[in-house]
């Protein structure tokens, strides 16, 4: 954990005294965050576990690793339980998705019953690798790109959650050096070797083919462009006027005037302000299409049943 001891910019703010959440899986590296976060003073953790209900007695003996595990350490626990498969089908998601989308969502419904906003995950640096690929095969942007962050807050149900990933410049293999030296036991995900996921194509065919190919290992490169991606987004969204997520209705003439990489950036920022979900480029594109005074279309719809309307000079969601 040298990287972290050099390089723990993300945790200065953050007082060891205080309470904050940690999701933890019973996986290796959520197990190497928890330890190392207790070494380092942290002790009013509250441990965050999702049974995801995925995988019969082995979820179920997960969560009671991880409550055995909080138990160790004399910290708080909080223990959700939901049918993942029935989710995905019954909001047309993938099984990732939908657990993913239901993992935030027990951590902010924790972080409001426990009033604690800010919640420790161990991402780390082949997740940003693997996340940053996936983006970009995908065509995103650079927000896209940058998309796991070592500190970000993330909206979910009203609910405002800091995100603090410590381990994002750590390498799986140092995670394991850390879990031998300390003999940390830990939970192996037998999913984890299902090439179905696309995430797990990408780690175990997609990045060892792109390494023989190019004779060497680009895990560190691909890692460093999401990393200066992640920096330069945080600068740019910085600029952004403060009260945009405020506005209800944007002019059109002011904004008709801005180059394109800032429309596009201001739209993404306020539909984001507007709970508009699954913001995709071409959802940015179609509103942006509306400041477009030649363009007989006045109006583009969202998802969930809402649409951005043009009139009077102004743009707004009804």
């Amino acid at each position: 954990m040298r990287w972290i001891q050099i390089n723990a910019s993300s945790l200065r703010p953050l007082s060891p005294g205080a309470r904050y959440l940690i999701g933890v899986s019973g996986g290796r590296d959520s197990v190497a965050l928890l330890h190392w976060l207790v070494e380092c003073g942290y002790n009013k953790l509250i441990v965050c576990h999702l049974n995801h209900r995925l995988r019969g007695r082995s979820s179920r003996t997960d969560a009671i690793f991880v409550q055995k595990l909080a138990a160790k350490y004399d910290v708080d626990l909080a223990l959700g339980a939901i049918d993942v498969r029935a989710l995905a089908v019954r909001t047309k998601q993938s099984i990732e998705t939908a657990a993913r989308d239901a993992r935030y969502k027990f951590f902010a419904q924790v972080a409001k019953r426990r009033r604690c906003r800010t919640i420790f995950l161990g991402h780390h640096a082949d997740d940003l690798v693997e996340t940053f690929l996936i983006n970009l095969f995908r065509g995103a942007g650079p927000g896209g790109l940058s998309a796991m962050r070592g500190v970000s807050v993330r909206k979910i149900d009203n609910v405002k959650l800091q995100i603090v990933r410590p381990l994002l410049g750590v390498s799986r293999e140092q995670i394991d050096d850390y879990v031998g030296k300390h003999r940390l036991k830990f939970r192996e995900d037998a999913s984890n070797k299902n090439l179905a996921p696309l995430r797990n194509r990408i780690r175990h065919r997609i990045i060892p083919e792109i390494e023989k190919q190019l004779g060497r290992n680009v895990r560190g490169t691909i890692w460093r462009a999401a990393m200066i991606a992640a920096e330069e987004e945080n600068f740019f969204e910085a600029l952004l006027p403060d009260k945009l997520s405020k506005l209800t209705a944007l002019a059109v003439k002011p904004l008709r005037a801005m180059p394109i990489a800032v429309q596009r950036r201001m739209l993404h920022e306020w539909l984001r302000a507007r709970d508009v979900p699954d913001l995709s480029f071409d959802l940015v594109e179609r509103v942006r299409a509306l400041l477009d005074l030649s363009n007989g279309a006045a109006k583009t719809n969202l998802p969930q049943d809402r649409h951005v309307r043009r009139r009077a000079g102004q743009i707004f969601i009804e």
